[in-house]
This record gives structure tokens, C-alpha cells and sequence, in this order.
């Protein structure tokens, strides 16, 4: 049996105002996230910031890809085993549809080969899902600042946490 891709679009609100007028400015998020559960916690998290606002989350690699292109979001934060198209190669194709979007991977990938690669893909951030209860909010912090974050935990060629 196929697995369906789900993909959800939230309407995104508008910034309230201040006294003086000035504009709350929004960071538009896409979530790319076959497993549900680290996909709510992953939404979950980004809630706590006002400032964070989820337009779309998908399950399917090739939908992330053709969000990514009609919403032109700010941050997505991207799974690398994702069903259809993996991570890697969606960011390969997000790189050239949505150039200013900053990719920041949530993996439980720890191979410092595929850490490479993805920063070669242009990702500016890297988490390691078993620490993004502590990492996430950190390293979206550093990612939005055009800045590189990557999990301390994550495992060099011989083996040995980097």
C-alpha cells in the first residue's frame, strides 16, 4: 500500500500593529516531515516564538520541493529521509526554485559525510533529531542569522562524534 503524502497550508496571520506602527516581522516556515509525531513536536516547538510561523507542512519529498517554489518561504526546516525524493536531493532542487529560502536539516542521520553534503547543498543548519528538544530553537536562531549551526553530536569518518 502507497503511502499518502499529507501536506497541510496554514493561512498566515497578520503582524499585529504597535503604537507607533511599526510592523512584528514574520519568519514563514515550511516543515518537510514524514513522521508525524517529530513533525508536531517540530511545529510545536517553532510555536513558542510568535515571530515563527508555520505556511506548510508536507510528508513527501516532492512536495516539499513544490511548496517550497509556490510559497517562497523564509526557513524550512527538512528532513533527509523523506518518501519520493530524499532530503538531500530536495535541497538540491530548492537551491535553484527558492534560492533566499535558508534550509536547516533535522535528520537522524549523524554521518559527518552527509552533514557535508548537505552543507555543499547550501543548508545552513543541521540537527540531529535525538537533540533538537534542546538544539531547534537555537539553531533556527543561528540559520536566520545566515549563520551555520550544526549538532554536536554529529559522527566524523572514523567514527567518532565531531
Amino acid at each position: 500500500m502507497a503511502k499518502k503524502s499529507r501536506s497541510r497550508v496554514n493561512s498566515l496571520p497578520k503582524a499585529p500593529s504597535t503604537d507607533d506602527d511599526q510592523r512584528v516581522s514574520f519568519v514563514r516556515v515550511l516543515v518537510a516531515e514524514d513522521y508525524a509525531p517529530f513533525r508536531q513536536f517540530v511545529c510545536s516547538t517553532l510555536g513558542e516564538r510568535p515571530e515563527l510561523q508555520i505556511v506548510c507542512e508536507v510528508s513527501d519529498g516532492l512536495e516539499a520541493v513544490q511548496k517550497a517554489e509556490e510559497l517562497q518561504p523564509d526557513l524550512i526546516v527538512l528532513d533527509i529521509g523523506l518518501p519520493s525524493l530524499n532530503g538531500i536531493e530536495v535541497a538540491r532542487r530548492i537551491r535553484k526554485l527558492s534560492p533566499k529560502s535558508k534550509i536547516l536539516f533535522a535528520s537522524q542521520e549523524s554521518s559527518a559525510d552527509v552533514l557535508q553534503l548537505a552543507l555543499n547543498l547550501g543548508a545552513l543548519g543541521y540537527v540531529i533529531k535525538a537533540h533538537a528538544a534542546g538544539e531547534l530553537l537555537d539553531a533556527v536562531d543561528v540559520v536566520l542569522r545566515n549563520e551555520q549551526f550544526v549538532s554536536k553530536t554529529v559522527i566524523d569518518g572514523n567514527g567518532q562524534c565531531g
